[in-house]
């Protein structure tokens, strides 16, 4: 797996219908390494602790290869223009990252970079803000649905990351992969 782009942001108002929202889903890429800590990256915050940030979903990886679904949902609904490219960390994600897909990690898995070590702890389940951000209703509806969701991961050893760095893949028990648990969650949702 390999770091394409290294994303933080501050928390920010956000729109949501009548009302404002304090959020830290924006992120914007960043050069160079920036410090791992148990509770997440340098520079970056997050709004909501009950459902993001703490020490088991300090970082949020999510994979490149979902993108262009992204751009064709968004289309689809008159959201996004034709041609148009998300930017990284569109999404709300630490790491947009090559490789390493919700079916092919699992929960304790550990990612070794070259000065951090990450372990996989759950998938990110979407909130209303992030149907805000992708303009559309049906947003989380559609990243639970079709497993699209990423993956928190908690700090083991802090140090630091940057973009253009790979991890290799340290295997936990391989009991529950991320699109297990997402699917899992969403069936509980769904009754």
């Amino acid at each position: 797996m390999r770091v394409l782009s290294l994303n933080v942001g501050l928390c920010q108002r956000l729109r949501a219908g009548e009302r404002s929202v304090l959020s830290g889903i924006g992120k914007r890429p960043v050069a160079g390494p920036v410090a791992v800590r148990r509770l997440g990256l340098g520079g970056d915050e997050q709004a909501d602790l009950s459902v993001h940030g703490g020490l088991d979903k300090a970082v949020y990886a999510y994979p490149a290869s979902h993108y262009p679904f992204w751009q064709a949902e968004r289309r689809a609904r008159g959201v996004g223009l034709l041609g148009e490219d998300l930017p990284p960390g569109f999404m709300g994600e630490n790491l947009t990252v090559d490789g390493l897909l919700e079916h092919e990690v699992f929960v304790g898995d550990r990612l070794h970079f070259p000065d951090c070590v990450l372990r996989i702890t759950a998938p990110r389940e979407p909130c209303y803000k992030f149907n805000v951000v992708m303009g559309f209703v049906q947003a989380g509806r559609t990243m639970a649905q079709t497993g699209h969701c990423g993956y928190y991961l908690a700090v083991d050893q802090p140090g630091t990351i940057a973009a253009g760095q790979s991890a290799w893949l340290q295997p936990g028990q391989r009991a529950l992969s991320i699109a297990q648990a997402i699917a899992g969650k969403w069936a509980k949702h769904a009754r």
